[in-house]
């Protein structure tokens, strides 16, 4: 079945995803704050790009969203303008942006006063994914809606699961994010270390790669991290965005994560260095500048 969607958010992650939905054959009609970018989507794919939130998501049934922060969500549902004034009762509106908690739970109560669905659905897989279609997408919300979204969401996903209600999609990627934070810090000591051991660190981790200490940001940042080439990925300014969100609801729920905290400075110190836009593997950088 085909329907009728909009796609709100032309980023690195939301102009392929948007690209996705069409080539399946649905309806789509795109809205960027930028519109040059919503106009060059509408060369590459076949769809039409809308002036405002508001008039892209006007008789929608499926309304897809992935922009920067809890504040640019916030400006593209619920402002004058925004999508949630012309969502059609019954229709889905699907928020692909990593976010807090909080924010996914206050527009799923607004989506329901105005009656339609919010469904919070994180991805992961970064850039590379959303180009190939191989995005992991984690989602909190009411199990109906997530069905009718889920044939959808597949077309840029290689897999996806409910985790629990509002909010717990949020949750998900905080957890997420977490792992990430640790094991890049780890991978950057590892390196560090076996250059100021004098050892051949490439040729090193082709043989801890085969074994336990094996990672997929092992196999796929361990040698640019070595070139020291960081534009790859997940930038630092969005990591720390992100780990922000997992701080913030540490002290709301009482767990303790120091490693995190930890790794959220040494983050602090690469924006320092100008690094903001690096992606997150250059954590090694501050150890090989000190």
């Amino acid at each position: 079945m085909k329907f009728d969607v909009s796609f709100i958010g032309l980023g690195v992650m939301g102009f392929p995803m948007a690209g996705y939905l069409s080539k399946a054959g649905h309806r789509v009609t795109v809205y960027n704050r930028t519109a040059a970018k919503a106009g060059q989507w509408v060369t590459d794919y076949q769809g039409n790009a809308a002036s405002s939130p508001a008039q892209a998501a006007e008789n929608a049934e499926f309304v897809f969203c992935c922009v920067g922060n809890d504040d640019d969500l916030r400006s593209v549902t619920v402002d004058p303008d925004g999508a949630f004034s012309k969502m059609k009762p019954g229709s889905v509106f699907i928020d692909h942006t990593t976010t807090s908690a909080e924010v996914a739970r206050e527009l799923h109560a607004e989506a329901n006063r105005l009656g339609f669905a919010f469904i919070d659905a994180p991805v992961s897989g970064g850039q590379a994914g959303a180009e190939n279609g191989q995005l992991t997408v984690m989602i909190g919300g009411d199990e109906e809606a997530v069905a009718r979204a889920g044939p959808l969401i597949d077309c840029y996903a290689r897999m996806q699961a409910r985790l629990g209600d509002s909010g717990s999609g949020q949750l998900a990627k905080m957890v997420n994010q977490i792992c990430i934070a640790g094991l890049v810090q780890g991978l950057s000591e590892a390196l560090h270390f076996a250059g100021r051991a004098g050892l051949d660190a490439k040729a090193v981790v082709d043989v801890i790669s085969r074994g336990a200490a094996q990672s997929w940001q092992m196999d796929n940042r361990a040698a640019t991290m070595i070139d020291g080439k960081f534009d790859y990925g997940f930038a630092v300014d969005w990591m720390r965005k992100d780990l922000g969100y997992v701080l913030g609801e540490a002290r709301n729920n009482g767990a303790h994560l120091p490693v995190t905290a930890l790794v959220d400075q040494f983050y602090a110190r690469v924006q320092a260095m100008g690094g903001g836009r690096w992606d997150t593997s250059s954590l090694i950088v501050p150890l090989e500048k000190t």
